[in-house]
């Protein structure tokens, strides 16, 4: 008989049947999807398994800078791309954290395929910095550039150069003089007769083309890098010119003599003898420049020094660019235009060391030039030479040529042929040699000088504190300031000065002369921060103070008289912060008479946070004013960015790029627009996490100092400009270890650059 069944068992039948037909639910729940299932289901037919992207639907790879938190908003507002907002909370986060772990973030970009330090040529400015220093290794070095400023001058009463007529000696800042109608000191010279020689150096900031121009209503000749041709001769003039043009290519960080000789006489045949008056005749000299892409102004004494300079040898071969797609020049293609450069600079320079024979190689007999070549492959190929290479370079050569001087220059056509000139060190042997040059290409773009060759023979470049004293000695040489200008001005996307063209109508006073003035005080700034005791990469963003003249302080509405030189000026904090609110930057990302905070936002997007942006899909044109004359600036710019095709980038860039709307197109501050107060408050979705405000130029540029995100940025770009390399490519923590000494030096930028040349001069052995 049956036991009847109770309530008790009734229930509990019950319950396990629920459960029964609960536990697929509660099984799916468990294994709900993953990142990676969820990036096959959704993602994957546009973007590729591996993120490598699709032809037709999305050709670009998916990489990039974004955290896994920016990247879960991305997505949860984006994405997919035919059903935007479905993929949200969990879901987004999960696949954000696969996508970047599996091949979005530069560590998974390294793990997939890892950077490797590449074979590379010698760049165009690096060849051109070598040729000048192996030609200049065999010179004089002279004086150096010293600390006076100016030239010095010696002046005679005379028509000509006597020594016994000299009458003044001294350095001259700058040469600009009004003599009116008498002489410089007319108690000691006649008014009719009297001459003038300036001599020492001067110093090109920037490689290219510089026009030098001369001012006078007399005689003059000036050389500048040839002691013996001038490059201006109006020594013997007819007409009545006053003005002198003469054009010559120059390489940036480097001093050139110059020698400036001024007449006021009759020239040709003395026949002022037996005359007793002169008619008055007013004479006046001033010596300018006109810089590569550049206005004409005087010569500062900030580029002249008394002391002498050797000539520098200066290839004017033209060359094929190098490609900068990666942000820095690199030496990696080899094409039929850059093969026959180097074989046209080669036999320039062949020409060139025999028509200076005498004082390059020190006499002309067999022997000397011999020898003279065997130093010249030597240092070339930045090592001692075997057997065989100087049998193969030299001697072979002296035996097939019958003429000596035929026989040196087919040593240096060979030489500067030859892949042991033209190719880099990239190995990652300990090598000393090896090791010299990646120090000096890394400081100097050039060749090891001889205390550096000197510590390779002798063994001691092996140890990171070798490395370190010798980049130590040679990181205040005016090479490396040279290319520590280059990369700030890279940088600042402002290498090539833009043409600052503005509307005549709204701002008549912004004239070229204005505008290179600014120039010229970005720089003086650069250099200040750059070369001081605490070199402080912060200041760059947060110092509150510029250099201003008196046009430009006028203009921006700063005390100084009309005409005054550069001078370091305070200004108020809380208006001006570093090159954020430099107006050289400024009127740079700017339109003709309007600002531009997308200009801007991109600057600070790309530079200063180093976030890649891509092209936008489809080309946008500006709205113009006139077209919403209502709208403020940053209102026309949120009306036009509004489309969801947009609002990927421009959800950073416009928020970054408003913070700087209380500055005009030419960087003057201002506190309204259209009639209503300017909204300068801007957002950044940082990639630690958190949302950072902030309220115009201060805030943002005390957020940028602190940063991460801007402070590795940094880190990397200088790296990469320094060494021409990939960062990791020298080992998946190098950037992690350079900030942090970076950290740890207080932000100091010279002990940065002593640092990532050491990095590279002693990479990490391959694992």
């Amino acid at each position: 008989m049956k036991t009847p069944p109770t309530p008790t068992s009734g229930l509990r039948r019950a319950v396990l049947f629920g459960f029964a037909v609960l536990t697929p639910c509660f099984a799916f729940a468990e294994t709900s999807p993953t990142g990676a299932q969820i990036y096959k289901d959704r993602c994957a037919s546009c973007h590729g398994k591996s993120g490598e992207g699709t032809a037709d639907e999305y050709p670009h790879p998916l990489t990039g800078d974004r955290s896994v938190g920016q990247l879960t908003r991305l997505i949860a507002k984006t994405m997919p791309a035919d059903d935007p907002g479905t993929c949200t909370g969990p879901d987004a986060e999960k696949v954000a954290e696969f996508i970047h772990e599996a091949f979005y973030s530069k560590t998974a970009q390294a793990r997939n395929k890892p950077p490797r330090i590449e074979l590379s040529r010698l760049t165009v400015g690096q060849y051109r910095n070598v040729l000048a220093d192996l030609i200049g290794s065999f010179r004089n070095p002279g004086g150096g550039w010293g600390d006076t400023r100016g030239l010095r001058g010696e002046y005679f009463n005379a028509r000509d150069f006597r020594g016994d007529k000299r009458v003044i000696e001294r350095v001259d800042p700058v040469v600009k003089f009004d003599f009116g109608t008498e002489g410089p000191e007319p108690s000691k010279f006649e008014a009719h007769q009297f001459c003038i020689r300036w001599q020492g150096s001067v110093l090109a900031p920037e490689t290219g083309e510089y026009e030098f121009i001369v001012k006078t209503e007399h005689a003059t000749r000036l050389y500048v890098n040839d002691p013996k041709v001038p490059l201006i001769d109006a020594w013997v003039k007819s007409g009545k010119d006053t003005e002198f043009r003469g054009s010559i290519t120059l390489l940036g960080g480097r001093v050139y003599p110059i020698r400036l000789e001024f007449s006021k006489a009759k020239q040709g045949v003395d026949d002022s003898k037996g005359k007793k008056k002169f008619p008055p005749v007013k004479a006046s000299m001033a010596l300018e420049w006109k810089p590569p892409r550049r206005v004409a102004e005087v010569i500062p004494a900030r580029n002249l020094s008394p002391t002498h300079s050797p000539e520098t040898f200066v290839v004017t071969t033209p060359f094929p660019p190098d490609d900068r797609s990666t942000g820095f020049e690199r030496g990696t293609s080899v094409s039929k235009a850059w093969d026959q450069a180097t074989t046209d600079a080669a036999i320039e320079t062949a020409a060139y060391v025999a028509s200076h024979l005498g004082e390059i190689a020190g006499g002309g007999d067999g022997k000397k030039l011999r020898e003279f070549s065997g130093r010249f492959v030597e240092r070339a190929f930045r090592r001692p030479l075997t057997d065989g290479e100087r049998e193969r370079y030299v001697d072979a050569q002296f035996e097939r040529a019958k003429d000596p001087e035929i026989a040196v220059k087919r040593v240096i056509l060979l030489a500067l042929k030859s892949p042991r000139f033209l190719y880099r060190e990239n190995g990652r042997g300990d090598d000393p040699y090896d090791v010299a040059s990646r120090i000096s290409f890394g400081l100097w773009d050039s060749l090891p000088d001889k205390p550096l060759l000197d510590a390779a023979a002798a063994k001691k470049l092996g140890t990171r504190d070798e490395v370190v004293r010798q980049a130590e000695r040679m990181v205040n040489d005016l090479r490396t300031k040279a290319k520590v200008r280059e990369f700030l001005f890279k940088w600042l996307k402002v290498e090539q000065p833009p043409d600052l063209a503005k509307d005549p109508e709204k701002y008549p006073e912004f004239t070229p002369a204005l505008a290179a003035d600014l120039r010229t005080s970005i720089d003086l700034f650069l250099d200040d921060v750059v070369w001081s005791e605490s070199s402080d990469f912060r200041q760059l963003l947060t110092a509150d103070f510029t250099y201003l003249n008196g046009r430009l302080a006028r203009f921006y509405g700063v005390e100084l008289p009309p005409g005054a030189d550069f001078t370091k000026m305070t200004l108020e904090p809380k208006v001006r912060a570093g090159v954020l609110s430099h107006p050289y930057l400024l009127s740079t990302f700017a339109y003709a008479a309007t600002s531009s905070p997308i200009h801007r936002g991109v600057f600070l997007t790309r530079s200063v946070l180093g976030i890649s942006l891509r092209p936008p899909p489809v080309a946008v044109a500006p709205l113009a004013p006139d077209l919403h004359p209502s709208l403020t600036t940053r209102e026309r710019v949120t009306l036009q960015t509004r489309p969801d095709a947009c609002v990927t980038c421009h959800g950073t860039i416009n928020p970054l790029g408003f913070s700087l709307e209380h500055f005009d197109a030419v960087g003057r501050y201002r506190t309204e627009e259209k009639g209503r107060p300017v909204d300068a408050t801007g957002t950044y979705q940082a990639r630690a996490g958190g949302t950072v405000t902030f309220d115009g130029v201060r805030d943002l540029a005390v957020f940028l100092a602190g940063s991460d995100e801007a402070q590795t940025a940094f880190v990397e770009q200088f790296f990469h400009n320094l060494v021409k390399q990939p960062i990791r490519a020298f080992g998946p923590d190098t950037p992690t270890a350079l900030r942090t000494s970076f950290v740890a030096n207080g932000f100091h930028i010279r002990k940065l650059m002593v640092e990532a040349v050491a990095a590279s001069a002693l990479p990490p052995p391959l694992k």
